[in-house]
């Protein structure tokens, strides 16, 4: 590749890759029918952590060999793409221009795909998507529940181009914004428009982008640096993996936006360890983007100078937190300080720091682009854009969903969640992570954005949501959390290091049954001070799940204590099987039981006998007609 030296040689580039993916976008008057004849095609296959987990390499390789096998090497191109978001039906292969969309595929239906679909014209019905609603086969993918409430912004091109080509990037508009800042706006008309579209830290605080980037720019100093927050530690989280994943130039083009605007000509990506495949494809994008000249001195032949370079995170949950993130980067231990000074004023090795995470950069070039207007008409008053949320637990659909702020959990849950599990009712959902709050069912309606969700006990966070169901108990629930938190917790502030451990002391005796009257009201006060005197976002949101649980499923905290009982029948020690008369003396109970503490004849009812069973539940799985019941 030659190094692009204007921003006119590099619309040219632009105009020219373009047109090779014209194909995967094809108007419904363009889209050929899939029982049209052998043609031209292109076939993307998810490459991201989850499908590959599932062979979706290998189904790369297979599809390639069936190809060249049957000659067609010459009409169909077989490519690695990002993460679809649909993570529940990967591995994911989607064949254009017909816009077929297949989930669930494996090596073995390489051979199908290309003797069915691509030589015969038809296609293998068995690997479409079937609507739950309609009981039908869908072959579009903006046909599917799933996609049609999303708005992929920060998402774009995840799914779309290969993240290991910077030329499909570039095709797909990349780097124009950078070109378009460069050489036609300051860095205060670049700061301005970021102002002026409303976006906010999607990393958690939600603090607005655009007056981060302001302080920092006034400041005066020899030296600036912009930090992209890939520290993604959040449990069930991984919007930020699946972004650097499928669209790492995305990343790096806000970066140098951001430096331009600051005057920084120096950037890194804190990235934790434990995400390889990202960590890769951002390194094929550095060295992509430097022989360009993207990146480095003199971009696009201006005199600006801006580079990137990775930092690896060991998984410290803390280093979330900005400024323990900046100490993780200069060698010492990661632990937050106290702010003021804030990074924008004293930051890195003390100097201007711009700290964003990795989905408010993935919104920058589309606001150039685009304009502030544009990304302002989307979302509520006070929360502007999209966001990207990472569904799981009790759900249908797993996956990643990008959102219009102001859609109301309802919508995601049940309209692109596809519902609970198994029939079973909703529960709750928890947002913001570890150290959000736990939802209930009075609240499906509620509009998502910063303010509604702090005003009910929850926040925001980087966009996890675990959905529960009537299974889940709560107390359990903020036991887990808290949990994390203690394991977490850097220890620099008592509140934190020693409160913490004192509220899951409280709720590990709950749980075990020997919880008090007083304990309730210790976990209420001891969570509230907590919160007001933690150093850093870590401590002073840790009682979140607790408060919340405690507000809005009090009768199940009661219950353990006053009636030494757990509704769900979750916490071990408060639960007890018992055989009914339903039980039709199969054996299945007492073969499957691991301690042996299950007696009775062939045909006959059995027993449990109290005083051996370990309360695993393998009787209570095991029973073919139900007769086992928790107590």
């Amino acid at each position: 590749m030659n190094r692009i030296n204007s921003y006119e040689e590099l619309q040219k580039i632009n105009q020219e890759n373009s047109e090779k993916l014209k194909m995967r976008t094809p108007s419904h008057e363009e889209e050929l029918a899939v029982e049209n004849k052998r043609c031209q095609r292109i076939i993307t296959v998810c490459g991201g952590t989850g499908c590959q987990s599932s062979d979706s390499t290998k189904i790369m390789d297979c599809l390639k060999q069936e190809i060249e096998k049957e000659g067609l090497s010459d009409e169909v191109t077989v490519s690695i793409t990002g993460c679809f978001g649909f993570c529940e039906k990967g591995p994911i292969v989607k064949i254009n221009p017909d816009n077929t969309f297949y989930v669930h595929v494996t090596p073995a239906d390489a051979r199908e795909i290309v003797t069915e679909h691509l030589l015969n014209g038809r296609a293998v019905r068995r690997l479409l998507y079937e609507e739950p609603a309609v009981k039908q086969a869908v072959r579009r993918q903006d046909e599917m529940c799933f996609y049609k409430k999303q708005n992929r912004i920060a998402l774009r091109n995840c799914g779309f181009i290969n993240p290991e080509d910077i030329t499909e990037f570039i095709g797909a508009k990349g780097y124009l914004a950078l070109g378009k800042v460069l050489t036609t706006m300051s860095p205060d008309d670049v700061i301005k428009v970021i102002t002026d579209s409303g976006l906010r830290g999607r990393g958690g605080g939600g603090y607005p982008t655009g007056k981060k980037w302001y302080f920092a720019k006034i400041k005066e100093a020899d030296q600036k640096y912009i930090i992209c927050n890939a520290d993604e530690g959040d449990p069930g989280a991984f919007m930020d993996r699946s972004i650097l994943e499928g669209d790492p130039n995305s990343v790096l083009e806000a970066m140098a936006i951001a430096g331009y605007s600051i005057g920084a000509s120096k950037g890194y990506i804190y990235i934790r360890a434990e995400y390889p495949l990202a960590v890769n494809r951002i390194m094929i994008a550095l060295n992509q983007a430097r022989e360009l000249g993207l990146l480095g001195n003199n971009i696009l032949g201006t005199d600006f100078h801006f580079d990137v370079e990775l930092k690896y995170g060991a998984g410290a949950f803390v280093c979330g937190e900005e400024t323990a993130l900046i100490h993780s980067i200069e060698g010492k231990r990661g632990e937050p300080t106290n702010k003021p000074p804030f990074p924008a004023e004293s930051g890195l090795w003390e100097k201007p720091t711009c700290v964003n995470n990795v989905e408010t950069l993935a919104n920058v070039p589309a606001i150039i682009l685009n304009g502030a207007d544009w990304y302002s008409s989307i979302g509520t008053a006070g929360s502007k854009g999209t966001k990207v949320f990472a569904l799981a637990g009790k759900i249908n659909n797993v996956g990643l969903v990008e959102v219009p702020m102001g859609t109301t959990l309802r919508e995601i849950i049940y309209d692109i969640g596809g519902g609970i599990k198994n029939g079973r009712k909703f529960k709750a959902v928890q947002t913001g992570g570890p150290s959000g709050g736990c939802i209930p069912a009075e609240n499906l309606d509620l509009p998502i954005d910063y303010e509604s969700l702090t005003a009910i006990g929850s926040m925001m966070g980087s966009g996890g949501m675990i959905v529960m169901d009537e299974d889940n108990c709560m107390v359990d629930i903020a036991k887990f959390y808290l949990e994390f938190t203690v394991e977490e917790s850097c220890g620099k502030c008592t509140p934190c290091r020693i409160g913490n451990k004192r509220l899951l002391e409280i709720l590990t005796r709950i749980t075990n049954g020997n919880g008090t009257e007083d304990d309730l009201k210790t976990l209420k006060e001891l969570g509230q001070i907590i919160k007001d005197t933690s150093l850093c976002g870590l401590g002073q949101t840790a009682p979140n799940p607790v408060l919340s649980t405690m507000k809005y499923f009090w009768n199940e905290y009661v219950a353990h204590v006053k009636e030494h009982r757990c509704p769900a029948g979750v916490c071990k020690t408060l639960v007890q099987f018992e055989i009914t008369d339903k039980c039709i003396g199969c054996t299945k109970c007492a073969k499957n039981c691991p301690v042996s503490c299950i007696s009775g004849d062939v045909k006959k009812k059995h027993l449990i006998h109290q005083d051996r069973c370990i309360k695993c539940g393998a009787c209570y799985s095991s029973c073919p007609v139900n007769a086992i019941i928790k107590v």
